[in-house]
């Protein structure tokens, strides 16, 4: 059975000024959870922006859950499907977890009556429902970030974009944070942005990496697992994906030189 593409993305390109964070990138996504690896400065950062919309391409087009994403008509129905959390997000001290999650839904155009029911199964789906009542201000670090993710939920978003999502999380909050991942990928598109590969062999079916703004590889996890399978330990890359990582990295760079 066919799934649907619910990303489609041609010849994007994002530039910062002289720099360029995202060089002609071709992708297509299809529902599931998808790993967005790359190193620092990668563009994954950018890429994640441009799929939430809140920044425009410089050049390409941007096709989400079958809308173009440069109409504003179709713009304001992606964000009505849409769930996102930065890598930092803002909000305000003196709201109550429950007051924020319920502020984001408003913004989603969240049916009224509805709204206090998304909020709890949203704040319960990320282990808050005891906190739920306590002031942003008086959360962890950890709390806050899981309180992000709950209001990227608390939509039931098609298309769910998360940027470091585990960062501040324990190891325990990081196999529960998977699970959710998991879940919400079986009828959902879901993009995960990390620089953690085991949270990606963990709750991804699908591995994208990029360098230097381009596709450097395109895979399953199974497959990124194969490359380092026969491989030794090289710097901190001790398993097999860590290691398979590494190998794609160092294939692409090879490529990009051999064409220079």
């Amino acid at each position: 059975m066919n799934r649907p593409t619910t990303v489609a993305v041609t010849g994007l390109t994002v530039r910062h000024r002289r720099t360029v964070a995202l060089d002609a990138l071709d992708l297509s996504l299809t529902p599931g959870v998808h790993g967005l690896l790359g190193p620092n400065g990668a563009g994954k950062t950018s890429l994640i922006r441009v799929l939430a919309t809140v920044a425009a391409p410089s050049a390409g087009r941007v096709e989400l859950l079958g809308r173009d994403a440069a109409r504003p008509a179709d713009r304001t129905a992606i964000r009505r499907r849409l769930g996102y959390l930065p890598q930092e997000f803002g909000y305000y001290p003196g709201f109550t977890v429950r007051e924020f999650v319920a502020y984001v839904a408003w913004l989603k155009e969240v049916p009224s009556e509805r709204i206090p029911a998304a909020v709890e199964r949203a704040v319960e789906r990320v282990g808050l429902g005891g906190r739920i009542d306590a002031r942003m201000r008086s959360l962890s670090g950890g709390m806050v970030r899981r309180a992000g993710i709950a209001q990227a939920l608390v939509n039931e978003p098609d298309l769910l974009l998360l940027d470091e999502p585990t960062a501040g999380l324990d190891p325990e909050q990081r196999v529960e944070f998977r699970a959710l991942l998991r879940e919400v990928g079986e009828r959902s598109t879901v993009v995960v942005s990390t620089h953690l590969v085991e949270d990606v062999a963990a709750a991804c079916a699908e591995v994208t990496l990029v360098e230097a703004g381009r596709l450097a590889w395109r895979g399953t996890t199974a497959a990124l697992t194969a490359l380092g399978t026969d491989g030794e330990a090289t710097g901190s890359a001790t398993s097999p994906i860590e290691r398979g990582y590494t190998s794609a990295l160092r294939a692409h760079r090879e490529r990009v030189g051999a064409a220079r």
